[in-house]
């Protein structure tokens, strides 16, 4: 006995298929209707000097516009106005460059989804307790300065310089860099930690101490003494009160905070390290 099969097509009804044009139709209107949202941004001419720094708005529509928050300043300088001025790079989250306050939190505008919500404006400064160059652009020479202070290079021993051989290490100590060398130094931690803000030119500050960190616990680096003299002073290190605001704004997901911890606890020789 043979069985045949039988498909049935079954075409829309006349209701469902006026109700998907109607559910198109409203799709298609959402798109092609304005969606306006506004960015209040900082603005701050050096050219000026007599004009204080002020909020300017700017009405960008999403719908023609990237989903991240260096798709409007990029909109906002190509086509509404020129004379803003920030810094950007890679737009991968990569460079730091475009580091900034956006909403209340140090974050890089790359990587900072726009808020769509069209009734809420967007408020956007430069990074907070920084001297400022030019409206979204702050001044980044201390904290380079700072930076540069730590050596952060690898030292040997006198009889060890570089040869034809590489300074290996093992699979454990390698893995302890995890964490800090991912660092990209666009001082988001650093700016957002009060007692920065009140001792920047003496305190180093989350990210250079997490950068000092890194080297002091490298296996390969034989200069960890020296590094913790330079280190062990009443501001370098102990202005941290671990507050902890460096680790929640680090857009990379780092914990400067721990790394802090951990330099105090070499510092009062709590832990210490083997160097090969």
């Amino acid at each position: 006995m043979t069985h045949r099969n039988i498909y049935r097509f079954l075409l829309p009804t006349k209701k469902n298929f006026v109700a998907s044009v109607r559910l198109f139709s409203v799709s298609l209107k959402r798109l092609t209707e304005p969606k306006v949202k506004t960015f209040s941004i900082y603005r701050w001419n050096p050219d000026v000097p007599e004009e204080k720094p002020y909020m300017q708005n700017y009405h960008v529509n999403l719908n023609k516009c990237g989903p991240m928050v260096l798709d409007a300043l990029i909109k906002i300088k190509n086509e509404i106005d020129p004379t803003l001025t920030f810094r950007r790079s890679c737009r991968e989250g990569i460079c730091g460059s475009c580091a900034m306050n956006i909403d209340g939190t140090n974050t890089l505008a790359c990587i900072s989804s726009i808020d769509t919500s069209s009734n809420k404006t967007s408020k956007i400064y430069p990074l907070p307790h920084m001297y400022i160059i030019k409206d979204l652009v702050p001044d980044m020479n201390n904290f380079y300065s700072q930076y540069s202070s730590i050596k952060p290079w690898l030292q040997r021993k006198k009889g060890n310089d570089s040869g034809p051989k590489q300074y290996l290490q093992s699979i454990e100590d390698r893995q302890k860099l995890d964490g800090l060398y991912e660092c990209i130094l666009c001082a988001c931690c650093s700016t957002s930690c009060p007692s920065y803000w009140w001792n920047g030119d003496k305190y180093l500050g989350p990210a250079v101490l997490m950068q000092a960190y890194r080297w002091l616990i490298d296996s390969r680096d034989a200069a960890m003494v020296e590094r913790l003299k330079k280190l062990k002073d009443p501001y370098s290190v102990y202005r941290c009160h671990t507050i902890m605001n460096c680790t929640r704004t680090c857009p990379k997901g780092l914990n400067p905070g721990r790394a802090i911890a951990e330099i105090k606890k070499l510092l009062a020789k709590i832990t210490e390290k083997k160097i090969q």
